[in-house]
């Protein structure tokens, strides 16, 4: 099922995209994660193909037939919420969201304490902090939050 917005979609992963998905995570991420390791993102972007998207419902953000941003959820929880920076701040996040939280209600999501960016976008959809612990691979702080419906 796709959701059209003007002359963007929603549409579920395909492994085509995988290219474009690995991009939009690996420009991303520079900026909402300059605090991770060169090593430790190189690891990430080995396991995001192999491990977590066969595991996540993945959907995509696509553009004139490009994809420039996505959602995995694993469960009700968003493992990944990435959009290509020269797509930020038109609201795409905010639909994967959206259409996240009309698929399942209430959302939970980690982010790491260090990423300003991606905490104030959580919390100005609603989301709350409950919890804080460390990240085992890295020792950097992660902050649990939900969202609630209604």
């Amino acid at each position: 099922m796709e959701h059209e917005v003007n002359d963007a979609r929603i549409r579920d992963y395909e492994d085509g995209d995988l290219g474009a998905v690995l991009d939009v995570w690996s420009r991303a991420s520079a900026l909402g994660h300059p605090f991770l390791s060169a090593a430790f993102l190189a690891e990430e972007r080995r396991r995001i193909p192999e491990v977590y998207l066969p595991a996540a419902h993945t959907r995509v953000w696509v553009e004139d037939g490009r994809v420039v941003g996505f959602i995995a959820l694993l469960g009700n929880e968003i493992g990944a919420l990435f959009v290509d920076p020269g797509h930020g701040r038109r609201g795409i996040a905010s639909s994967l969201v959206t259409w996240a939280r009309s698929a399942h209600g209430r959302l939970e999501v980690e982010v790491f304490e260090e990423n300003a960016v991606g905490r104030a976008f959580y919390e100005s959809r609603g989301f709350a902090s409950v919890l804080t612990r460390d990240h085992e691979e890295t020792g950097r702080r992660l902050i649990r939050m939900t969202l609630t419906s209604g």
